[in-house]
């Protein structure tokens, strides 16, 4: 018999609900893995951490102090630029520098980046984030941040 006696309250508990005895009882709340916290995930909060320390120190002031020549670190600061965009949403030409000039001078960089790395498409001169995140070749996937995989399909999907 268990000398905790939260849990022994937790088990009599479990048998005035179920009508199940002692043994059966503590038993069946020991096979069930305890409650965890469904907002907490450790993959997504080692990729966020991995991402901050990626663009932590590239970012002063909402601005990016210099483009990095890391492709990895570089596609971190892309997915942090990419926030500034609203999922879904069709921009022309000079919207979309208007939204890179805020971030770093040299928009027309950024943007083809955005582009090439499959962020943006673009369209008959319109720009729009893409609808789902893209697939990566092996090669590409060693070059992007862990965080792509966790932040990029809920961006998209406009949460």
């Amino acid at each position: 018999m268990t000398k905790d006696s939260d849990f022994k309250q937790v088990v009599r508990a479990r048998m005035a609900e179920t009508g199940e005895g002692y043994a059966a009882a503590r038993a069946a709340l020991e096979a069930t893995p305890p409650p965890r916290d469904p907002a907490y995930d450790p993959a997504y909060e080692a990729a966020r951490a991995e991402q901050e320390r990626l663009v932590g120190r590239l970012f002063t002031a909402g601005l990016i102090e210099r483009v990095p020549a890391r492709r990895k670190v570089r596609v971190a600061v892309l997915l942090e630029v990419l926030a500034r965009f609203e999922p879904g949403r069709d921009y022309s030409e000079p919207e979309v520098n208007e939204v890179l000039l805020a971030v770093h001078e040299d928009f027309a960089y950024l943007r083809r980046e955005l582009v090439n790395y499959h962020y943006l498409q673009r369209e008959a001169g319109r720009y729009r984030t893409v609808d789902a995140a893209p697939v990566r070749s092996v090669v590409e996937q060693q070059e992007i941040p862990a965080w792509e995989a966790h932040w990029l399909p809920g961006f998209l999907a406009g949460r």
